[in-house]
């Protein structure tokens, strides 16, 4: 029987095009002896069952586990099945010249076919991404994106910090390294036979275009530095932004900030994160005009967003690069100690900034999101982080992603939310429930706001959590949205006009 669904594998790869008919006999051959075999009968065409590709794979891996070939654990199942489909991925050369023939017509032409092939090779599992929970949920900032992850998972702000600073060893280096192209891995890291990159230059450098395996919202793509770099913002970094939206001029790019808490997962390496979706944050207006001295093309605003962001707006990307180094140089170095805001603590920096690029209308757009990832002894994980009450729905670091609009939940949710659900329903003790005491506080507050019902608990749940995330993004803006906090804002952008760089 094991040759059937062999054979359905690479019936399914000659349908999907990775390879060619002239390659089929090598490729069942390549098969062969990562199943454990030395031979092969084709089977009858009737007998060839018509299956999606991860009943395939897991019929093939549960033959494998079955012979001894593999352990039967989640790691070496998911080692083995992308071995299977490395076999059947086409060298990075063929990628590479398809990818560019594609762009030569048209750039969206090029991403639609790699994003295609990305989930073809099983790269991107869309089996495993279409069980990620998502939704939207109304607020004062607009419509926010909700997503309980169920394919990656939580992350400790802490080990994240404490990775930053570990010494660099192992091979690759780390998970966004160029050297992940075709590695077979390992326990400890993902194998990625079936990986391929696309090259491209930012800022005169060679870097790199692949997706996210993730795909956290529509074609999410990485840019990644060619060398393991750690992540900086500067001057070159908003220039590499904007060069990525003139190649991809229909997508967007943006990068995690450069410090510890209010960075992303992984400040190693260099990388961008971009994609084809529209953020609540793209879609929020401007609130406040704000002009910038010596910049007379350039559109400034401060953005109606919980989080504390300048908008700029040009059709002269130079003038942008050198705007935004200006304001990024000037809230390095910034001190208002009446808004909380220190630039350093004890040789410690604490000022950073998120930049988002794209194009509008023809024109050139930067989002400039002030950071601070200062801690209390009131605050250990950050002032400017979700504060403790919010940490029974979200305590990780609130990265890129999720300053434009969309949270990235924990997978624990899923399960304490339907458990929650039940006892608002039916009733029961909140607190003795481990599980739910950590929600018990809000629970309670919900019970005193709204009557449930086996029909509504579901939806009312997934509106105010909708509502936690906004108050998330609310305690990692610098400067609260009202009075006290716009004033505060304009100071600083004051200052910026008032520094001679």
């Amino acid at each position: 029987m094991i040759s059937v669904y062999l054979t359905a594998l690479v019936d399914y790869a000659l349908g999907k095009g990775l390879i060619q008919p002239a390659d089929r006999t090598c490729a069942i051959n390549h098969l062969l002896p990562v199943l454990g075999l030395d031979s092969y009968v084709q089977p009858r065409p009737e007998d060839i069952p018509q299956l999606p590709l991860q009943d395939i794979l897991q019929a093939l891996t549960d033959y494998a586990v079955a012979q001894g070939v593999i352990q039967d654990t989640i790691t070496h199942r998911d080692l083995f099945d992308t071995e299977l489909m490395g076999c059947l991925t086409p060298r990075p050369s063929q990628v590479i010249q398809t990818f560019q023939e594609k762009y030569a017509r048209s750039p969206q032409k090029a991403t639609d076919w790699y994003y295609r092939f990305s989930q073809d090779t099983d790269y991107i599992r869309r089996y495993r991404i279409a069980k990620d929970l998502k939704w939207t949920a109304s607020t004062p900032y607009g419509q926010l994106d909700i997503t309980i992850n169920l394919s990656k998972p939580e992350k400790d702000p802490k080990a994240i910090a404490a990775a930053t600073e570990a010494p660099q060893k192992g091979y690759p280096k780390c998970q966004l390294c160029r050297e992940n192209e075709g590695y077979t891995g390992r326990a400890d890291h993902p194998a990625r036979q079936n990986h391929r990159i696309i090259p491209i230059t930012l800022g005169g450098q060679p870097w790199f275009l692949q997706y996210s395996p993730y795909v956290y919202y529509n074609e999410h793509c990485i840019a990644l530095n060619s060398a393991h770099t750690p992540m900086k913002i500067d001057r070159a970094a908003f220039s590499k932004l904007l060069d990525f939206v003139k190649l991809f001029p229909h997508y967007f790019i943006g990068s995690n900030a450069d410090l510890p808490i209010v960075g992303g997962s992984i400040l190693s390496h260099d990388h961008f994160q971009g994609g084809r979706y529209t953020f609540a944050m793209e879609r929020a207006p401007v609130e406040h005009s704000v002009s910038f001295a010596g910049y007379p093309e350039v559109e400034g605003g401060i953005v109606k967003w919980p989080m504390s962001v300048i908008r700029l707006r040009s059709p002269d990307d130079g003038q942008l690069v050198a705007l935004a180094d200006q304001i990024l140089t000037a809230w390095r170095g910034y001190t208002d100690a009446s808004a909380f805001i220190f630039a350093h603590t004890n040789g410690q920096p604490h000022n950073t900034i998120t930049p988002i690029a794209r194009m509008r209308e023809g024109a050139f757009e930067l989002d400039l999101v002030l950071r601070n990832n200062i801690t209390t002894s009131a605050y250990p994980m950050g002032v400017y982080h979700p504060h403790p009450e919010l940490h029974h729905i979200k305590k990780e670091n609130i990265g890129l992603i999720e300053v434009m609009g969309l949270a990235v939940l924990p997978p624990r949710l899923k399960g304490e939310m339907a458990s929650l659900a039940h006892t608002l329903v039916n009733g029961g003790d909140l607190w003795a429930n481990p599980d739910l005491a950590k929600h018990a506080p809000w629970a309670e507050q919900l019970l005193e706001r709204h009557t449930f019902t086996q029909q509504n608990v579901m939806g009312i749940l997934e509106q105010e959590i909708g509502m936690v995330f906004a108050a998330v993004l609310e305690h990692a803006g610098v400067y609260p949205c009202d009075p006290e906090g716009r004033t505060a804002f304009v100071r600083f952008i004051d200052y910026v006009n008032q520094q001679k760089f």
